[in-house]
Protein backbone atom coordinates (compact mmCIF):
# COMPACT_ATOMS: atom_id res chain seq x y z
CA UNK A 1 0.00 0.00 0.00
CA UNK A 2 1.39 3.38 -0.93
CA UNK A 3 1.69 5.48 2.21
CA UNK A 4 0.45 8.90 1.18
CA UNK A 5 0.37 12.11 3.19
CA UNK A 6 -3.35 11.47 3.82
CA UNK A 7 -2.64 8.03 5.25
CA UNK A 8 0.14 9.38 7.42
CA UNK A 9 -2.26 11.97 8.83
CA UNK A 10 -4.97 9.38 9.52
CA UNK A 11 -2.48 7.16 11.33
CA UNK A 12 -1.23 10.15 13.31
CA UNK A 13 -4.80 10.82 14.47
CA UNK A 14 -5.28 7.16 15.40
CA UNK A 15 -2.15 7.20 17.52
CA UNK A 16 -3.14 10.46 19.18
CA UNK A 17 -6.54 8.96 20.02
CA UNK A 18 -4.93 5.94 21.67
CA UNK A 19 -1.88 7.43 23.37
CA UNK A 20 -3.24 10.75 24.60
CA UNK A 21 -0.76 12.21 27.08
CA UNK A 22 1.22 8.99 27.35
CA UNK A 23 1.24 5.20 27.48
CA UNK A 24 1.36 5.20 31.27
CA UNK A 25 1.19 1.40 31.59
CA UNK A 26 4.41 0.94 29.62
CA UNK A 27 6.08 4.05 30.98
CA UNK A 28 5.51 2.89 34.55
CA UNK A 29 6.99 -0.59 34.40
CA UNK A 30 9.28 -0.87 31.37
CA UNK A 31 12.83 0.47 31.46
CA UNK A 32 13.07 3.10 28.68
CA UNK A 33 16.39 1.53 27.65
CA UNK A 34 14.96 -2.00 27.45
CA UNK A 35 15.13 -3.62 24.02
CA UNK A 36 13.03 -6.57 22.92
CA UNK A 37 11.53 -8.63 20.14
CA UNK A 38 7.90 -9.17 19.22
CA UNK A 39 6.21 -11.24 16.53
CA UNK A 40 2.90 -10.80 14.71
CA UNK A 41 1.22 -14.17 15.18
CA UNK A 42 -1.67 -15.41 13.02
CA UNK A 43 -4.39 -17.03 15.11
CA UNK A 44 -6.99 -17.55 12.38
CA UNK A 45 -6.85 -18.55 8.68
CA UNK A 46 -7.52 -15.77 6.18
CA UNK A 47 -6.02 -13.21 3.79
CA UNK A 48 -3.31 -10.87 5.09
CA UNK A 49 -3.68 -7.12 4.71
CA UNK A 50 -2.17 -4.02 6.28
CA UNK A 51 1.55 -4.72 6.64
CA UNK A 52 2.59 -1.38 5.14
CA UNK A 53 0.15 0.41 7.43
CA UNK A 54 1.66 -1.38 10.43
CA UNK A 55 5.11 -0.33 9.30
CA UNK A 56 4.00 3.31 9.16
CA UNK A 57 2.42 3.11 12.62
CA UNK A 58 5.70 1.80 14.01
CA UNK A 59 7.70 4.46 12.16
CA UNK A 60 5.59 7.22 13.66
CA UNK A 61 5.92 5.82 17.18
CA UNK A 62 9.66 5.09 16.92
CA UNK A 63 11.54 5.02 13.65
CA UNK A 64 14.32 2.89 15.16
CA UNK A 65 12.03 -0.17 15.47
CA UNK A 66 13.12 -2.73 12.88
CA UNK A 67 10.72 -5.04 11.06
CA UNK A 68 11.72 -8.39 9.56
CA UNK A 69 8.87 -9.22 7.19
CA UNK A 70 8.01 -12.79 6.16
CA UNK A 71 4.58 -12.41 4.52
CA UNK A 72 2.88 -9.80 2.33
CA UNK A 73 -0.54 -8.30 1.69
CA UNK A 74 -2.69 -10.73 -0.27
CA UNK A 75 -0.99 -13.84 1.08
CA UNK A 76 -3.20 -16.66 2.32
CA UNK A 77 -2.30 -17.03 5.99
CA UNK A 78 -2.89 -19.86 8.44
CA UNK A 79 -3.06 -20.19 12.19
CA UNK A 80 0.48 -20.30 13.56
CA UNK A 81 2.09 -18.27 10.77
CA UNK A 82 4.41 -15.41 11.73
CA UNK A 83 3.91 -12.34 9.54
CA UNK A 84 6.84 -10.29 10.82
CA UNK A 85 9.17 -9.83 13.76
CA UNK A 86 10.00 -6.54 15.43
CA UNK A 87 13.15 -5.50 17.26
CA UNK A 88 13.49 -2.30 19.22
CA UNK A 89 12.40 -0.35 22.27
CA UNK A 90 10.10 -2.49 24.40
CA UNK A 91 8.21 0.59 25.57
CA UNK A 92 7.59 1.88 22.08
CA UNK A 93 6.55 -1.47 20.60
CA UNK A 94 3.95 -1.82 23.33
CA UNK A 95 2.73 1.71 22.66
CA UNK A 96 2.23 0.90 18.99
CA UNK A 97 0.75 -2.57 19.57
CA UNK A 98 -2.99 -1.81 19.65
CA UNK A 99 -2.98 0.60 16.71
CA UNK A 100 -1.00 -1.88 14.61
CA UNK A 101 -3.50 -4.62 15.43
CA UNK A 102 -6.57 -2.45 14.96
CA UNK A 103 -5.55 -1.69 11.39
CA UNK A 104 -4.26 -5.13 10.47
CA UNK A 105 -7.07 -7.14 12.05
CA UNK A 106 -9.81 -5.14 10.38
CA UNK A 107 -8.07 -4.87 7.02
CA UNK A 108 -7.29 -8.59 7.01
CA UNK A 109 -10.89 -9.34 7.98
CA UNK A 110 -12.17 -7.30 5.03
CA UNK A 111 -9.70 -8.93 2.63
CA UNK A 112 -10.69 -12.37 3.92
CA UNK A 113 -14.43 -11.75 3.57
CA UNK A 114 -13.96 -10.29 0.10
CA UNK A 115 -11.84 -13.26 -0.99
CA UNK A 116 -14.57 -15.66 0.17
CA UNK A 117 -17.16 -13.88 -1.97
CA UNK A 118 -14.87 -13.68 -4.99
CA UNK A 119 -14.14 -17.40 -4.80
CA UNK A 120 -17.86 -18.14 -4.80
CA UNK A 121 -18.39 -16.54 -8.24
CA UNK A 122 -15.07 -17.27 -9.95
CA UNK A 123 -16.83 -19.51 -12.48
CA UNK A 124 -18.86 -16.52 -13.74
CA UNK A 125 -17.95 -13.30 -15.55
CA UNK A 126 -19.27 -10.95 -12.85
CA UNK A 127 -17.08 -8.36 -11.11
CA UNK A 128 -17.76 -7.75 -7.42
CA UNK A 129 -17.68 -4.17 -6.14
CA UNK A 130 -17.54 -2.56 -2.73
CA UNK A 131 -19.68 0.40 -1.63
CA UNK A 132 -19.39 3.59 0.43
CA UNK A 133 -20.58 1.72 3.54
CA UNK A 134 -17.26 2.20 5.28
CA UNK A 135 -16.02 3.35 8.68
CA UNK A 136 -15.68 7.16 8.72
CA UNK A 137 -12.08 8.24 8.05
CA UNK A 138 -11.04 4.66 7.29
CA UNK A 139 -12.35 4.33 3.74
CA UNK A 140 -8.90 4.43 2.15
CA UNK A 141 -7.77 1.47 4.27
CA UNK A 142 -10.98 -0.51 3.83
CA UNK A 143 -11.23 -0.06 0.07
CA UNK A 144 -7.59 -1.07 -0.25
CA UNK A 145 -8.38 -4.23 1.71
CA UNK A 146 -11.28 -5.01 -0.65
CA UNK A 147 -8.90 -4.78 -3.61
CA UNK A 148 -6.40 -7.05 -1.83
CA UNK A 149 -9.23 -9.54 -1.38
CA UNK A 150 -9.82 -9.63 -5.14
CA UNK A 151 -12.84 -7.39 -5.73
CA UNK A 152 -12.90 -3.98 -7.39
CA UNK A 153 -13.51 -0.59 -5.82
CA UNK A 154 -16.69 1.25 -6.76
CA UNK A 155 -16.61 5.05 -6.55
CA UNK A 156 -14.47 6.33 -3.70
CA UNK A 157 -16.88 9.09 -2.69
CA UNK A 158 -19.57 11.43 -3.87
CA UNK A 159 -17.13 13.31 -6.09
CA UNK A 160 -15.75 10.76 -8.57
CA UNK A 161 -18.96 9.33 -10.05
CA UNK A 162 -22.64 10.27 -10.21
CA UNK A 163 -25.07 7.72 -8.79
CA UNK A 164 -28.70 8.70 -9.13
CA UNK A 165 -30.49 6.67 -6.50
CA UNK A 166 -34.17 6.44 -5.58
CA UNK A 167 -34.11 9.55 -3.41
CA UNK A 168 -32.38 11.62 -6.10
CA UNK A 169 -34.93 10.46 -8.66
CA UNK A 170 -37.89 11.20 -6.38
CA UNK A 171 -36.63 14.67 -5.42
CA UNK A 172 -35.78 15.47 -9.06
CA UNK A 173 -39.26 14.53 -10.24
CA UNK A 174 -38.56 11.29 -12.08
CA UNK A 175 -35.98 9.25 -13.94
CA UNK A 176 -35.82 11.40 -17.07
CA UNK A 177 -35.56 14.68 -15.15
CA UNK A 178 -32.82 13.29 -12.91
CA UNK A 179 -30.75 12.09 -15.89
CA UNK A 180 -31.15 15.39 -17.75
CA UNK A 181 -30.27 17.42 -14.66
CA UNK A 182 -27.13 15.35 -14.06
CA UNK A 183 -25.94 15.74 -17.64
CA UNK A 184 -26.70 19.47 -17.71
CA UNK A 185 -24.86 19.94 -14.43
CA UNK A 186 -21.79 18.20 -15.82
CA UNK A 187 -21.87 20.34 -18.94
CA UNK A 188 -22.10 23.52 -16.86
CA UNK A 189 -19.28 22.44 -14.55
CA UNK A 190 -17.05 20.97 -17.25
CA UNK A 191 -17.16 17.53 -15.62
CA UNK A 192 -16.83 14.13 -17.26
CA UNK A 193 -18.12 11.71 -14.65
CA UNK A 194 -19.83 8.42 -15.32
CA UNK A 195 -23.51 8.38 -14.44
CA UNK A 196 -25.17 5.36 -12.86
CA UNK A 197 -28.91 5.25 -12.27
CA UNK A 198 -30.84 3.04 -9.91
CA UNK A 199 -33.94 1.27 -11.20
CA UNK A 200 -36.62 -0.25 -9.00
CA UNK A 201 -38.55 -2.19 -11.62
CA UNK A 202 -38.27 -3.51 -15.15
CA UNK A 203 -40.46 -0.59 -16.22
CA UNK A 204 -37.80 1.76 -14.82
CA UNK A 205 -35.21 -0.10 -16.91
CA UNK A 206 -37.35 0.41 -20.02
CA UNK A 207 -37.64 4.15 -19.29
CA UNK A 208 -33.87 4.50 -18.90
CA UNK A 209 -33.26 2.64 -22.15
CA UNK A 210 -35.70 4.88 -24.01
CA UNK A 211 -34.17 8.05 -22.56
CA UNK A 212 -30.43 7.24 -22.50
CA UNK A 213 -27.81 9.54 -21.03
CA UNK A 214 -26.24 7.16 -18.50
CA UNK A 215 -23.29 4.77 -18.33
CA UNK A 216 -24.58 2.07 -15.99
CA UNK A 217 -27.98 0.79 -14.90
CA UNK A 218 -28.38 -0.59 -11.40
CA UNK A 219 -31.02 -3.20 -10.66
CA UNK A 220 -31.93 -2.49 -7.04
CA UNK A 221 -33.55 -5.25 -4.97
CA UNK A 222 -34.43 -7.26 -8.06
CA UNK A 223 -34.82 -11.03 -7.91
CA UNK A 224 -32.31 -13.08 -9.94
CA UNK A 225 -34.99 -13.67 -12.60
CA UNK A 226 -35.68 -9.93 -12.81
CA UNK A 227 -31.95 -9.19 -13.10
CA UNK A 228 -31.68 -11.76 -15.88
CA UNK A 229 -34.54 -10.06 -17.74
CA UNK A 230 -33.00 -6.64 -17.14
CA UNK A 231 -29.69 -7.81 -18.57
CA UNK A 232 -31.55 -9.13 -21.63
CA UNK A 233 -33.34 -5.79 -22.09
CA UNK A 234 -30.13 -3.74 -21.79
CA UNK A 235 -28.35 -6.09 -24.23
CA UNK A 236 -24.86 -4.63 -23.59
CA UNK A 237 -25.87 -1.05 -24.41
CA UNK A 238 -24.91 0.00 -20.89
CA UNK A 239 -23.07 -1.57 -18.00
CA UNK A 240 -25.33 -3.36 -15.54
CA UNK A 241 -25.11 -3.77 -11.78
CA UNK A 242 -27.17 -5.72 -9.25
CA UNK A 243 -27.45 -4.44 -5.69
CA UNK A 244 -29.58 -4.78 -2.59
CA UNK A 245 -30.58 -7.82 -0.59
CA UNK A 246 -27.84 -10.02 -2.05
CA UNK A 247 -26.39 -12.41 0.53
CA UNK A 248 -23.92 -15.28 0.37
CA UNK A 249 -26.69 -17.78 -0.18
CA UNK A 250 -27.99 -15.97 -3.26
CA UNK A 251 -24.75 -14.45 -4.58
CA UNK A 252 -24.08 -17.12 -7.20
CA UNK A 253 -27.68 -16.98 -8.46
CA UNK A 254 -27.23 -13.27 -9.18
CA UNK A 255 -23.75 -13.75 -10.67
CA UNK A 256 -25.14 -16.34 -13.10
CA UNK A 257 -27.62 -13.84 -14.59
CA UNK A 258 -24.93 -12.29 -16.79
CA UNK A 259 -24.94 -8.97 -14.93
CA UNK A 260 -21.64 -7.07 -15.20
CA UNK A 261 -21.26 -6.05 -11.56
CA UNK A 262 -22.62 -6.91 -8.14
CA UNK A 263 -22.06 -4.43 -5.32
CA UNK A 264 -21.62 -5.92 -1.86
CA UNK A 265 -21.86 -3.60 1.14
CA UNK A 266 -21.01 -6.49 3.46
CA UNK A 267 -17.37 -6.32 2.40
CA UNK A 268 -16.83 -3.36 4.71
CA UNK A 269 -19.83 -2.98 7.00
CA UNK A 270 -20.58 -6.56 8.05
CA UNK A 271 -17.26 -8.28 8.65
CA UNK A 272 -15.36 -9.80 11.54
CA UNK A 273 -11.79 -8.75 12.20
CA UNK A 274 -9.19 -11.48 11.70
CA UNK A 275 -7.56 -12.78 14.86
CA UNK A 276 -3.93 -11.60 14.98
CA UNK A 277 -1.74 -10.81 17.96
CA UNK A 278 1.60 -9.22 18.77
CA UNK A 279 3.52 -11.38 21.20
CA UNK A 280 6.77 -10.85 23.03
CA UNK A 281 9.53 -13.25 21.96
CA UNK A 282 10.97 -14.82 25.10
CA UNK A 283 14.55 -16.06 24.82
Amino acid sequence: MKITEQIQQLIRLSLAEDIGDGDHSSLSCIDPKAQGEMKLLVKEDGVLCGVDVAREVLRQVDDTIRMEQFMHDGDIIHKGDIVFKLNGSAQKMLTAERTVLNYMQRMSGIATTTHEYVEMVKDTTVTLLDTRKTTPNNRVFEKYAVAVGGARNHRFGLFDMMMLKDNHIDFAGGIEKAIDAANNYQKDKGLHLNIEIETRSLDDVRRVLEHGGVHRIMFDNFTPDQVREGVRMVDHRYETEASGGIVKETLHDYAATGVDFISVGAFTHHIASLDLSLKTVIF
